[in-house]
């Protein structure tokens, strides 16, 4: 497996993952490539967006990290950043989600973060588990969502 920033021509590549969890009820939000490129990989506040690929460089999952501004759609604090976890089907429980978050991690670090915020739809108890497993610890309920955050000081 190899684990790398996205390029634009990964927009395909994530466009497929988004579509394959969407048909497996993980997913409502859009999946096309333009949402994928517009969202992920050249979002004006994009910290990292990284792809985990097979040796053949198919996208088996990726990892994005925004910084939350002011006004942002996910209602996170200004200044902390919001994470992503998409991983196909497929390839759920190979490992992928930790090495993505190893570079996460690090990006968030270089870009002085001091948190992160996952919000998890409370139907995804696999993204809840796994938010879990790397540290990040729940901050907040919403009706229909569980906010986790990851304290990077």
């Amino acid at each position: 497996m190899i684990i790398r920033p996205s390029l634009p021509t990964d927009a395909p590549g994530i466009s497929r993952v988004l579509t394959a969890l969407t048909a497996v009820g993980l997913r409502r939000s859009p999946s096309d490539t333009g949402f994928a490129l517009n969202n992920y990989i050249e979002n004006p506040n994009g910290i990292e967006c990284s792809v985990a690929t097979d040796p053949e460089g198919v996208i088996l999952g990726f990892q994005a990290l925004l910084m939350a501004v002011e006004g942002n759609q996910y209602g996170v604090t200004p200044g902390w950043g919001v994470i992503g976890t998409h991983i196909h089907p497929e390839a759920i429980r190979q490992g992928i989600g930790g090495k993505l978050f190893t570079a996460t991690r690090s990006a968030a670090l270089k870009g002085d973060l001091k948190y992160i915020d996952a919000t998890i739809q409370n139907y995804n108890t696999g993204g809840l588990a796994y938010y879990e497993s790397v540290g990040f610890r729940t901050y907040e309920t919403n009706e229909g969502a569980i906010r986790k955050v990851y304290d990077l000081s």
